[in-house]
C-alpha cells in the first residue's frame, strides 16, 4: 500500500490502518464524509489525512474508498481525470442517488454507526446499519 511509519499519534501506518478499518465498515449504499471517518478513527480534525490515506490504496484494494465523500455531499475532485466519474458510477451502482448539482443527500445516505460500546475504533460493527 505504500504506507510508511508506525506512529500511533495520528501519523504514519497506525493512523492509516485506523482510517482503513473505519472505511471498511461503511455499508454498501451508504457514504461517510472525510471528517466523519477521521473522527471515528480517533483523528478529529484530520479530514485531509483521510484523503491522503485513501490515495495510497492500490487498484486491487478491498477498502471501499468510493464511499467517502466531502462534507458538501459531493465527490471530491482528483488530480487524475475520470476518477470522479468512476467514483460516482460505483456509488450509483450501490443505489446512492445524486441530485442535479452532483450532491448526495447526507440526511438520507450518510452512514450513522450505532453508538460504540467501547472507546476503541475497532468496536465499530461491520456491515449494514
Amino acid at each position: 500500500m505504500g504506507v510508511t511509519g508506525t506512529g500511533r499519534d495520528g501519523t504514519g501506518e497506525g493512523a492509516y490502518e485506523r482510517i482503513f478499518a473505519v472505511v471498511r465498515r461503511i455499508p454498501e449504499g451508504r457514504v461517510a464524509t472525510y471528517g466523519q471517518v477521521a473522527a471515528l478513527a480517533g483523528l478529529p480534525g484530520r479530514a485531509r489525512q483521510v484523503g491522503y490515506a485513501l490515495h495510497t490504496l492500490d487498484d486491487s484494494t478491498s477498502v471501499p474508498w468510493h464511499r467517502v465523500i466531502n462534507s458538501k455531499g459531493q465527490v471530491s475532485p482528483r488530480s487524475e481525470a475520470g476518477w470522479e466519474r468512476f467514483q460516482r458510477h460505483l456509488l450509483e451502482g450501490e443505489d446512492v442517488e445524486f441530485d442535479e448539482r452532483g450532491r448526495i443527500d447526507l440526511q438520507r445516505f450518510r452512514w450513522e454507526p450505532p453508538e460504540r460500546v467501547g472507546a476503541d475504533w475497532r468496536d465499530l460493527p461491520q456491515g449494514r446499519c
